[in-house]
């Protein structure tokens, strides 16, 4: 194998035969930083919940799955041999719901990503439907929001209201089916490659803890955060408990959290899924 390229989670390797293999590890990024702490089970959850998914969206979109069970033994589990793509170079980010980096833009001018919203929504607002709000995909520092029609001048209008029309569509599909199931998907970030035939195809992972935003849906309550149950868990330790900056390096996270954190992971894929999680 030959190593290509390290994310914050996935590592890309290349094989003999030419074939990639993207590999979820179980390192937790916050704020652009990987913590030191690895999260037992997380890059099998990430994986297995993701090929769930692509399986569920399998009609709305071609993903970049070939083989989920042809890898290296000692990556069972947690990697996909997956098709060459060429990136698209934006986030795709739906939002069912107001809160986040969207509820501080929408807070200091009224919009996100150049759509105005109405007035008086709060933490958790349910919007009157999903919107679609990219962002830049930055390879250093934070990702910025950007309009629709930047990413019409980047991939053109046919591409660009492709992607829009996709993303829109798999929150929408991911929503209705996990809302039945007790949890509220409150906005998701997909990728997207092109493949040698020109197509988008779905890539990385999607619907999952780390790309998502979880809620119960019982106990969803506007005007004040929600009980998350993704990678927002590890975002409200760090702020609240240890005074971290968002600046390298990471604090260690205390071994109450990483189990905490595990169980949040565990839960969403077991309640998505209806399977029981076996490591």
């Amino acid at each position: 194998m030959r190593h290509l390229y390290s994310g914050k989670i996935r590592d890309l390797y290349e094989d003999d035969n030419g074939d990639l293999l993207l590999v979820a590890s179980d390192r937790v990024s916050v704020y652009d930083v990987v913590l030191p702490t690895p999260v037992p089970d997380k890059g099998k959850l990430l994986t297995q919940l993701s090929l769930w998914w692509f399986g569920q969206l399998a009609d709305v979109v071609p993903n970049h799955v070939i083989s989920a069970t042809d890898v290296p033994p000692q990556w069972n589990g947690r990697a996909v041999r997956c098709e060459r793509l060429d990136m698209v170079r934006v986030e795709c980010i739906a939002r069912g719901y107001l809160t986040g980096l969207g509820l501080k833009e929408y807070e200091k001018d009224g919009t996100v990503s150049g759509l105005r919203l109405g007035p008086g929504l709060v933490e958790a607002s349910r919007l009157p439907e999903p919107i679609f709000t990219p962002t830049t995909k930055a390879d250093e520092g934070h990702d910025e929001f950007i309009t629709f029609d930047d990413v019409v001048g980047v991939y053109g209008a046919d591409t660009s209201a492709k992607l829009r029309e996709l993303t829109l569509e798999i929150y929408r599909r991911g929503a209705e089916l996990a809302l039945k199931r007790g949890i509220i998907i409150a906005d998701t970030k997909v990728e997207f490659g092109i493949d040698g035939d020109g197509r988008l195809v779905l890539a990385d992972e999607v619907l999952t803890p780390d790309s998502s935003r979880f809620w119960l849906a019982d106990e969803w309550q506007p005007g004040q955060r929600q009980k998350s149950m993704d990678k927002q868990f590890v975002r409200d330790w760090a702020n609240t408990v240890t005074g971290w900056d968002h600046t390298y390096p990471g604090p260690e996270i205390p071994p109450e959290i990483v189990a905490q954190t595990r169980a949040r992971y565990v839960d969403a894929y077991e309640q998505l899924t209806g399977n029981r999680w076996r490591t």
